[in-house]
């Protein structure tokens, strides 16, 4: 028994607001976000594992993603944390308005608002405000797993005064 033609046009009718955004030009794209990083001379590694879903507008390059949860990864020496959301906007081998990472410098965390690829160099360059730093491509070949560590208790200021043994601090 064949499927009618009118249950083949209801079916994609159906289905085709789930493959698309319900915005023009935008797609939703389920466990590709570290892929379409490679399309914008970016490595695949700058997203961790447990990206639930992705949201992508062609016409201006902004993007939203979903991770399981958040999550710390250390790349090299350098721990990072990534919010539940991150959003921003992406050119070819830049990301720029980003939301959802901070990285740890010293005793505090601080948020990192944009990364420039410089394949000439064999960086990456993270922009934390009006700081920048150079950290070797390399460390982002690979797609990081997850892990809830010890970085939620290093996190505020309790963490940066538990860190410098200034003061006891109970845990709650």
């Amino acid at each position: 028994m064949s499927p009618s033609p009118l249950a083949i046009i209801l079916l994609l009718a159906v289905a085709a607001p789930l493959a698309y955004g319900a915005c023009e030009g935008e797609a939703s794209l389920k466990g590709v976000a570290n892929d379409v990083l490679l399309e914008y001379g970016l490595p695949k590694g700058l997203l961790p594992d447990s990206v639930v879903s992705y949201t992508f507008v062609n016409a201006t390059g902004d993007f939203k993603i979903e991770l399981a949860s958040s999550c710390y990864i250390w790349f090299g020496d350098h721990y990072t944390y990534f919010d539940k959301h991150l959003s921003g906007t992406i050119s070819q081998g830049t990301i720029y308005n980003l939301s959802g990472i901070q990285a740890k410098k010293l005793f505090i965390w601080v948020y990192i608002t944009s990364m420039v690829a410089r394949p000439e160099r064999g960086m990456i360059e993270f922009h934390a405000g009006f700081i920048t730093e150079d950290v070797p491509m390399s460390l982002f070949q690979k797609v990081p797993v997850c892990s809830n560590g010890v970085g939620e208790q290093l996190r505020g200021a309790a963490g940066v005064i538990r860190e410098m043994n200034l003061l006891p601090v109970a845990e709650v």
